[in-house]
């Protein structure tokens, strides 16, 4: 027997209040319902540390579901900078929502912790991507996209650039379009409030991939020329976990990325790259998102997804 319908109405109504106030602790919106990024600590690029050569003497923080980490975890990996800057990989903690020390890190227990110990003020975020330095006791940067370009300056035993300078003005200009509509993109269509704030996002989403598919079918191999650079560091943690958590959890399935040809072999391309697939954790983005995003998935339940295997290579035949 069907439920009445005033208790139809009335729970849901109870429960959009209620997901209101959830998705207001999970990510801030302005008052057209788009989501926005708070803002986090240590965000300046800070100058290249006298101690960078030395083995040990820095730790990239990093956190295997996050995009945000990843692309620096890319930077460590592609140029090759295991020698003197140490990985840290913290697991997420979905019950109090913040990211923990698998054991103890200078005597922290969480990265909330290491922050507070380092001078970030009470309440500040405590995010991943972070680059810590044993020698001072301090991080020295927690944004990605300064953290990408310090890494991108460390001595490295690869002659790798990725910021090449023939490519350099294409490089920034992809960097500024990706990071709003794709990077920030795909959250603001999975935490949009309304909507006309999801329509919005979705768009410049797809709009964006798109522009970026008749880019990479002009000829070059690369999204801002013949070599690779950051601006392709910064968009593959996002189109790897498109079909993964994106189009599935946050609405991001306009069209499967195999309908973007080019965009798919670029990926297929940049995920054959040495040290690339070692970052790629399937299973754990899986379990992080549907796992621990309460307000966009109240069951906790991990629905079963495409094996990486299958997103890399020949794309499908339509």
């Amino acid at each position: 027997m069907a439920p009445p319908a005033a208790l139809v109405r009335t729970a849901r109504c109870l429960w959009q209040w209620e997901w209101q106030q959830l998705m207001g602790g999970l990510g801030p919106a302005d008052q057209d319902g788009n989501y926005r990024r708070p803002p986090g600590a240590f965000q300046e690029l800070p100058p290249l540390p006298g101690d960078a050569i030395e083995p040990g003497s820095h730790v990239l923080i990093v956190g295997r579901s996050c995009p945000w980490a990843h692309r620096a975890w890319l930077v460590w990996s592609l140029r090759q900078l295991g020698t003197s800057i140490e990985l840290e990989i913290v697991e997420p903690d979905p019950a109090e929502g913040r990211w923990r020390f698998s054991r103890p890190f200078e005597g922290c227990h969480t990265l909330a912790e290491l922050y507070q110990r380092c001078g970030a003020k009470s309440g500040t975020r405590a995010t991943v991507p972070a680059l810590y330095s044993r020698r001072r006791g301090q991080i020295c940067v927690g944004e990605s996209a300064r953290l990408i370009e310090l890494l991108n300056q460390w001595p490295s035993p690869s002659d790798l650039d990725l910021d090449p300078p023939a490519q350099q003005e294409r490089t920034a200009h992809w960097r500024e379009q990706l990071q709003q509509a794709v990077n920030d993109g795909v959250y603001r269509c999975g935490f949009a409030r309304n909507q006309a704030a999801y329509d919005r996002a979705e768009t410049s989403l797809f709009e964006v991939l798109g522009a970026a598919n008749t880019a990479l079918g002009s000829g070059n191999p690369w999204l801002s020329g013949p070599d690779l650079s950051l601006a392709d560091v910064v968009l593959f943690p996002t189109l790897i976990r498109m079909e993964l958590v994106y189009a599935p959890l946050f609405g991001c399935s306009r069209l499967p990325l195999w309908q973007l040809p080019d965009l798919w072999a670029w990926r297929s391309r940049f995920y054959g790259l040495p040290g690339v697939a070692e970052t790629c954790c399937d299973q754990a983005w899986r379990q992080d998102y549907f796992g621990a995003l309460f307000p966009l998935n109240p069951s906790g339940i991990v629905p079963a997804g495409p094996p990486i295997a299958t997103l890399i290579g020949k794309a499908p035949v339509a």
